[in-house]
């Protein structure tokens, strides 16, 4: 079995890991979150606090994560919750959002504009609740973005809100209170994606392409290309395989390139390995994506 078979296999075969808790942040069945306490804040996870045995606790950032798989149906946030728990368990609150993704084609990708729906009511939503649930040891004040693939594509859009037209229904008047982005093998740049033919043509799915329809296809990725909407002002990581095959590093290449034309510094972290390590926690480039999400989040080392 090839190397990128081999990390998808081994990521897909863990087996899926429950929440504490799941709610809502709308009315639609995949509008919901998965919550995952800290660890310190259940007494299954042991009495060590995100800051060792003296005293209690301080609370932990909360993790709002977002899943890929092409925004296509069939894959869900069920494949990270191996992730999530493991995030979790080195002291970080986590909030891993569903959201809607492909319809009744199994094989199209995304929802146009619903999927773009979701996301900006899930980050301006699901801190809230999780401090109207009373979740013990967390922080919902200290927030930061993490997602994988098109979920990367999902945090790093999120964050650029702001910089949308005053038009657009997802526009916010500043950016979003985040401490920061860690965006994982993230769909960065729609331009380089399109052009390597990114999932199979996924990005012309998400955007609902029309044949024919130039004008308008031009006017949904200037709404939906993260690259297109620097500089956000809000600290950026990425997180990239040098042998990912299936989000080639030239994506994140483009985006890092693009923030620095117009002025923001990224912070590009290059690892070993493809597209599926950074959300497997039996790798160890899911222990540097924990370091990361902890030094953005200013938790201290996670762990």
């Amino acid at each position: 079995m090839g190397g990128a078979a081999a990390e998808e296999t081994s990521l897909l075969g863990l087996a899926p890991v429950a929440p504490d808790r799941t709610a809502a942040y709308g009315e639609h069945p995949d509008q919901v979150a998965d919550f995952y306490l800290p660890r310190g804040a259940r007494g299954a996870r042991g009495a060590r606090g995100a800051h060792g045995t003296h005293g209690a606790a301080r609370p932990a950032p909360l993790v709002l994560l977002f899943h890929g798989g092409a925004w296509r149906a069939p894959y869900d946030r069920r494949h990270v919750s191996p992730f999530a728990a493991f995030l979790a368990g080195r002291g970080l609150a986590v909030a891993s959002v569903e959201y809607r993704r492909g319809g009744a084609d199994p094989a199209r990708a995304g929802r146009w504009p619903e999927t773009f729906d979701d996301i900006a009511t899930a980050v301006d939503t699901v801190p809230g609740l999780a401090r109207e649930l009373g979740l013990p040891g967390v922080d919902p004040d200290r927030v930061v973005l993490t997602g994988h693939s098109a979920g990367g594509h999902a945090v790093l859009w999120a964050a650029a809100r702001h910089r949308l037209p005053s038009g657009t229904p997802w526009h916010l008047p500043a950016p979003s209170p985040l401490r920061g982005v860690v965006a994982l093998a993230p769909i960065a740049d729609f331009a380089t994606a399109r052009a390597l033919d990114v999932c199979s043509g996924a990005v012309g799915e998400l955007l609902d392409e029309v044949r024919g329809d130039g004008d308008e296809l031009t006017a949904r990725l200037a709404l939906a290309d993260p690259a297109a909407l620097l500089p956000t002002a809000i600290p950026t990581t990425i997180v990239q395989g040098g042998t990912d095959i299936d989000v080639p590093p030239a994506v994140a290449d483009a985006f890092a390139t693009a923030a620095t034309r117009a002025g923001q510094a990224v912070r590009l972290v290059g690892t070993e390995g493809g597209h599926f390590p950074p959300i497997d926690p039996t790798t160890p480039v899911a222990r540097t994506v924990a370091e990361e999400i902890a030094h953005v989040a200013g938790a201290g080392p996670a762990g």
